[in-house]
């Protein structure tokens, strides 16, 4: 009987490929797309946005034709309705930024923002329960939203920069079979830092090729974008998407353009 741990183990035990072929990898789909603009979510998540602010990012995503438009709960209605008939997806926020809260507040939250027009949510596990080990619970507190959302996607921000390798490996195992499908690596609001390259690799080992990847904290610049799409990510999560604009819409290169021309990262860390 394979345990919890025993896959675990066989996970970590994956080499690395961190060497680029220069092929779009098959979790990108058709290599002849051009831009990058459909694994984005145009994110803007500061506490202090205003309703100017959060139109404004509605209106970019909708003209940037983004993913989705990724914002707390409270605009979650005013943007769906600067989205409709765009095909932009309304992304809302459950239990952002801690993952601190009660489960059933996290499932009323996600109630709530599915009312209010929102086709996909990013929810935050409970941190403090997977450090300690209660994988159980962190499961529990995944399904409870989960089971909310029905068929929408729910995307599990693991907040990877406070996990060790293994802990990232056990948290995607546990949001896959919690019905995630997406796994996240990070908030962007915790000071212990946001997305690696190595532990996007290390997720996308861990789910396969059908599960989504999102990384999301600091994705800033087009060059960082294609290293972690190339890396494993299928998704972005980047309040940075107009500094992205070569590389998103129709007059951007096609995929296989911009991958053949990206140059290998650095060697994983140890424990990688």
């Amino acid at each position: 009987m394979t345990t919890p741990s025993d896959r675990v183990t066989k996970i970590l035990a994956i080499p690395d490929s961190h060497a680029w072929t220069g092929a779009v990898p098959p979790w990108l789909g058709d290599p002849a797309q051009h831009g990058i603009g459909g694994f984005i979510d145009h994110t803007l998540l500061r506490p202090e946005a205003t309703p100017a602010e959060i139109d404004h990012a509605a209106q970019q995503g909708r003209e940037l034709g983004a993913a989705s438009v990724c914002v707390n709960g409270r605009w979650v209605e005013r943007v769906r309705k600067a989205l409709e008939g765009s095909g932009v997806k309304t992304c809302a926020v459950v239990g952002f930024p801690l993952g601190a809260m009660a489960t059933s507040v996290k499932a009323d939250e996600a109630r709530q923002a599915i009312a209010d027009g929102a086709t996909e949510l990013d929810m935050v596990m409970s941190l403090g329960e997977a450090k300690a080990g209660h994988w159980d619970l962190v499961a529990k507190d995944i399904a409870a939203v989960i089971a909310v959302a029905r068929k929408l996607p729910v995307k599990v921000i693991l907040e990877t920069a406070l996990l060790a390798p293994a802990e990232i490996v056990q948290a995607s195992l546990v949001a896959v079979d919690a019905g995630a499908v997406f796994v996240k690596t990070s908030s962007g609001f915790h000071g212990g830092g946001g997305a690696t390259e190595q532990a996007v690799r290390l997720m996308r080992r861990t789910v396969g090729a059908s599960i989504g990847v999102k990384a999301s904290g600091g994705v800033r610049t087009s060059e960082m974008a294609i290293r972690f799409l190339a890396g494993g990510a299928n998704r972005l999560g980047t309040s940075a998407t107009r500094d992205m604009t070569a590389i998103i819409g129709t007059r951007a290169p096609t995929l296989a353009q911009l991958f053949a021309k990206l140059p290998d990262p650095a060697p994983p860390p140890q424990g990688y």
